[in-house]
C-alpha cells in the first residue's frame, strides 16, 4: 500500500512522515492553495528525502509541470486538468462528483488519484466519495478526500486501492500537520494492505 502524505509545507512535517513510513509526499504548486509552496521551498522541504516526492498541478501547461519539476527535484506529476503529460511519470487527479464517474484516458498515466469533489478546490478539501466506485478500475488507484485513520481501513477494503492520499483531515491547521493524526493515518492504512 502506497501511502502519500500530501499539502507539504514545512520540514519538520516531511520529517515526521517519513518517521511513520509515508511513501510519498506532496508539494502544492497551485497559486490559491493555501498549501501552496514554491519550487525552491519544495526543493528545500524534500532534501535528502528517501521518498516518492509528487508536485500537485492544476491546469498547468507540459513546459511549466516540467520546469517546476526539474527545479524541486520531483518524481511525480499529480494533475488536475485536461492536458496529458507524457514526459513526465504522471499521476492524473480526477474529482469523483457522481457515482457515474469514469475514469478519463489517459494512456501516459501510472495512476489516476480519485478525490472527491469540491467546487471551490482541487485537493484538500476533506471530502470523501463513495469508494467503492474505485472498486475494479483498470488501472493503479490512489484514494483520497476525507481520509484519516478513522476511516482509510474502511475505504482500502470498500476499494481494494493501490494508494491513499491524506491531507486536511490530518491537520491542525492549513499546511501544518498534526504529527500523531498524521502517525495514526499512516500506520492504520499500511495495516490494512491487502
Amino acid at each position: 500500500m502506497m501511502v502519500k502524505i500530501c499539502g507539504i509545507t514545512v520540514r519538520e512535517d516531511a520529517l515526521a512522515a517519513m518517521a511513520a513510513g509515508a511513501d510519498a509526499l506532496g508539494f502544492n504548486f497551485y497559486p490559491p492553495s493555501p498549501r501552496y509552496v514554491t519550487p525552491h521551498r519544495a526543493a528545500d522541504l524534500a532534501a535528502d528525502i528517501d521518498a516518492i516526492k509528487v508536485g500537485i498541478f492544476v491546469n498547468e501547461s507540459p513546459a511549466t509541470v516540467t520546469e517546476i519539476m526539474n527545479a524541486a527535484g520531483l518524481d511525480v506529476a499529480q494533475v488536475y486538468g485536461e492536458l496529458g503529460y507524457p514526459n513526465a511519470r504522471t499521476w492524473r487527479a480526477c474529482r469523483v462528483k457522481s457515482a457515474d464517474f469514469q475514469l478519463p484516458g489517459d494512456d501516459a498515466a501510472e495512476a489516476f488519484l480519485l478525490d472527491g469533489f469540491s467546487p471551490d478546490v482541487y485537493g484538500g478539501a476533506g471530502k470523501p466519495f463513495a469508494w467503492e466506485i474505485a472498486r475494479g478500475l483498470p488501472h493503479k488507484i490512489i484514494l483520497a478526500g476525507g481520509l484519516d485513520d478513522s476511516n482509510v481501513c474502511d475505504a482500502i477494503e470498500q476499494a481494494r486501492p493501490w494508494g491513499v492520499d491524506a491531507c486536511s483531515r490530518i491537520e491542525k491547521s492549513p499546511g501544518r500537520k498534526d504529527h500523531q493524526k498524521m502517525t495514526r493515518f499512516i500506520k492504520a492504512a499500511h495495516s490494512s494492505a491487502i
